[in-house]
């Protein structure tokens, strides 16, 4: 068996977006792969039995990306999503289960998105973005230019939203019709859903006064043929998915409570007659919608729901009736990578995401990639930090790893920060056991994962927390601590850290308060909050989590950012940033290397054209490949 490689990556395949049959027999889902010659990802969608009883076969052909497959009502058809005709922006297709020719629906300008069918069969809603009309000259130096009059004016990965929202469409299925964009306005719809009658849309929409300015989200809805929409919640939480009940009677959707601090997204559900809304799932006190692969609250019947949780770096799958306590229906060492009634995507530290029935494994398109390369398991531990608290890690050795031998550590510090490590393939972690290093990881105070506390303790002090970078750095130094002590394969004296997005600020704040590291990586990171407030693309979201501004506060501000402490950064640091990142914008990287550099520190700064604040996990194949190398190339050098 070989270690991974950063060309590993090419070799990787995976399976997500189940879609459980109306029969409950067959499984539609995504197969996605790399073509390196193209520099670009393929998608296909396959069929599978659920009960296993025969092999998966391809449904769609050709070196093109389908993927969102959703089953019409009767089971007769899928409606999906692809870019087959050459078009840059995926289109919405209908093709018979029994085989045939693909219909196209739609021809867009841009991507169409949460497709869903009508109960009838009759029509499909889809969002999709909706240009105005300056976008038709093509010569940027005749543009009009743009005239922005709120803070939601762009989206990392997505560009300029302001002059393009994101609009509800409705389309019948057999392409009789052009698609009919059901509201007008500058407002955004999303989460379409349809009311069982066939004669309402449910979506989630800001519409209120500020709705650019807080976190607010209410779920409308709206006849099929326009007019004015519905307001059902009361502008007070993020409310978002909204998904009827069988009979009508209910929506149930995502809220997260309020618009400050850090808090769990719960599964609620509303009386559509009265308006009452109630949470369903707040005695977990864990996040009800996992990061990446949320999907709405699923009805299983008139009272019943299905949802998923983030847990110790795990997630769990759990159904809760309307008048009781949730209860478990599957949960393991496992990460969620879709799901629906009974079938899931998962994967494990060393298995590739494959889709299941239960316990049974249907596909195994990772095989060939685990049997060719040698994949390390982790080995969770736990550290005491400061003040006591006890911190979940874990740790992986080397791929070839010898007793009786030290090996350069890295600790990795993962984004959010209110997401969580665990027990997920993770290609980052296995490129770096296979290049000869410990790779200890964990989930500070901050992660999700664990109680709503453990999340909101890096909140600001207004809002009753210690703020960035301060026992979240407490846990992670514990946490390496601990590691090097426990297990003597680590080399307390070849310590690297490496973190992206809030990891960035992390890696940024551990080197401008200690020396105990020897090289880091800061990627994309937050390395100037003053600035990053009117600078991201999300960047005024943090009065939210703080409790203040930077002119309220500036000396708080400032006091939480890295570059305040970037005169006792001795540690060799490269600074990794992509150039279209909105989230992190790269004025970031480039503070922390013009200071380093004016201080003749060691330090580089590599920047990655057209790539977002995504590079990591969906940017251009060939530079994620070149990312791992030049990060490998760096700790090689100082390690």
């Amino acid at each position: 068996m070989a270690e991974m490689r950063p060309e590993s990556l090419y070799e990787v395949v995976t399976a997500g977006q189940p879609r459980l049959s109306p029969d409950g027999e067959t499984v539609a889902f995504v197969v996605t792969s790399i073509d390196k010659e193209e520099n670009t990802y393929l998608s296909a969608i396959w069929l599978v039995a659920k009960d296993g009883s025969a092999k998966p076969r391809r449904f769609t052909f050709g070196k093109k990306r389908d993927a969102s497959p959703r089953w019409s009502p009767d089971g007769t058809r899928l409606a999906f999503v692809s870019n087959r005709d050459n078009e840059k922006a995926g289109q919405l297709y209908v093709i018979p289960v029994e085989g045939g020719e693909a219909a196209k629906l739609t021809d867009l300008e841009e991507s169409v998105d949460e497709i869903t069918w009508s109960l009838d069969g009759k029509m499909i809603a889809f969002t999709s973005r909706v240009r105005e009309e300056a976008y038709h000259e093509e010569d940027d130096r005749k543009r009009e230019p743009r005239q922005i009059n709120r803070l939601r004016y762009r989206l990392d990965s997505v560009g300029w939203t302001f002059d393009r929202p994101r609009r509800l469409f409705v389309v019948p299925a057999d392409g009789s019709a052009v698609p009919k964009q059901v509201l007008s306005g500058t407002h955004e719809e999303s989460g379409p859903a349809w009311s069982p009658d066939g004669k309402q849309i449910a979506f989630s929409s800001a519409r209120h006064k500020d709705w650019d300015t807080d976190l607010a989200n209410d779920i409308y809805v709206v006849g099929v043929k326009g007019g004015k929409p519905k307001k059902l919640t009361k502008t007070a939480d993020g409310c978002s998915s909204p998904s009827w009940s069988p009979d009508g009677k209910r929506i149930a959707y995502n809220c997260t409570p309020g618009t400050e601090g850090t808090k769990h997204t719960q599964i609620a559900v509303l009386n559509v007659a009265t308006g009452e809304s109630k949470l369903l799932t707040t005695s977990l006190d864990r996040n009800c919608v996992p990061f990446m692969e949320s999907r709405e609250p699923m009805w299983l019947s008139n009272d019943t729901i299905l949802f998923a949780t983030e847990d110790h770096g795990n997630n769990k799958l759990l159904t809760v009736k309307v008048s009781s306590e949730p209860n478990v229906v599957l949960e393991g060492d496992f990460r969620l990578h879709g799901y629906d009634n009974g079938v899931h995507a998962a994967s494990t530290p060393t298995s590739l995401p494959e889709i299941f029935a239960g316990d049974k494994k249907l596909t195994s398109f990772g095989s060939p990639f685990q049997k060719l390369h040698k994949l390390v398991a982790p080995k969770r531990f736990t550290a005491r930090s400061e003040d006591g608290s006890e911190v979940e890690a874990w740790v992986m050795r080397p791929a070839n790893f010898q007793k009786c031998k030290k090996y350069p550590v890295l600790l990795n510090i993962h984004g959010g920060p209110f997401t969580q490590y665990g027990n997920v393939f993770f290609d980052e972690f296995q490129m770096y056991a296979a290049a000869g290093y410990a790779v200890v990881y964990c989930n500070p105070r901050g992660s999700s994962g664990y109680s709503e506390a453990w999340g909101a303790a890096i909140n600001g002090s207004k809002l009753g927390g210690a703020g960035w970078g301060s026992v979240d750095y407490e846990d992670v130094m514990a946490v390496i601590d601990t590691a090097v002590t426990k297990y003597d394969f680590c080399d307390p004296k070849r310590l690297g850290v490496i973190g992206g997005s809030y990891g960035g600020y992390m890696t940024s704040w551990i080197v401008g308060h200690t020396n105990k590291f020897k090289a880091a990586v800061s990627e994309r990171a937050v390395n100037s909050w003053n600035s990053m407030n009117g600078s991201s693309d999300i960047g005024w979201v943090f009065k939210a989590q703080f409790g203040t501004t930077p002119w309220e506060d500036p000396e708080g501000w400032t006091e939480m950012s890295p570059i305040t402490y970037a005169d006792q950064i001795t540690t060799p640091t490269l600074i990794l940033h992509s150039e279209n990142d909105l989230r992190c914008p790269i004025e970031q990287g480039e503070q922390l290397f013009t200071i380093l550099r004016q201080l003749k520190r060691d330090t580089e700064f590599v920047r990655f054209p057209a790539e977002s604040h995504e590079l990591s996990r969906a940017g251009s194949p060939f530079h994620r490949v070149r990312r791992f190398e030049i990060i490998l190339d760096w700790f090689d050098r100082k390690l």
